[in-house]
């Protein structure tokens, strides 16, 4: 089955980039709402309270909120792109590194010392004496 690479969520950095930009709506969204509050409450007179104001407020809280688990997710998301390059970088080092490394030099056994007889005047012979 083929692969289609133009899906959404594909990789952590796709669901990264849609949660920054729903982010930035929603910004834009409480923008437009708080200046909505602002003009109905200069419609109003000081004491009055509307019902479309109170419904204003309950939206404001509810797209703060909204944007509250919003800028959550999106750091979430952030650690978890964090943590998915340090473990495969890591990976990819140790392999790289793996790779490089030379094969265990070959251990060639030291010649033994030769041994010299070391003759004594009078015709004795002497010690051993190693080199």
């Amino acid at each position: 089955m083929p692969r289609h690479p133009e899906q959404p969520f594909e990789s952590i950095e796709s669901a990264y980039d849609f949660v920054r930009i729903l982010s930035e709506a929603i910004a834009d969204a409480k923008g437009d709402i708080d200046a909505e509050i602002q003009g109905q409450m200069q419609r109003e007179s000081g004491s009055q309270s509307s019902r479309r104001l109170d419904a204003l407020r309950v939206v404001y809280y509810s797209v703060e909120k909204l944007e509250f688990h919003i800028n959550c997710s999106r750091r979430i998301l952030n650690d978890l792109r964090s943590l998915r390059r340090l473990l495969f970088e890591e990976r990819a080092a140790e392999e790289a590194a793996a790779a490089l490394k030379p094969a265990a030099p070959l251990e060639i056994p030291a010649a033994p010392a030769p041994v010299l007889q070391v003759a004594v005047p009078g015709g004795k012979k002497g010690g051993v004496v190693a080199a």
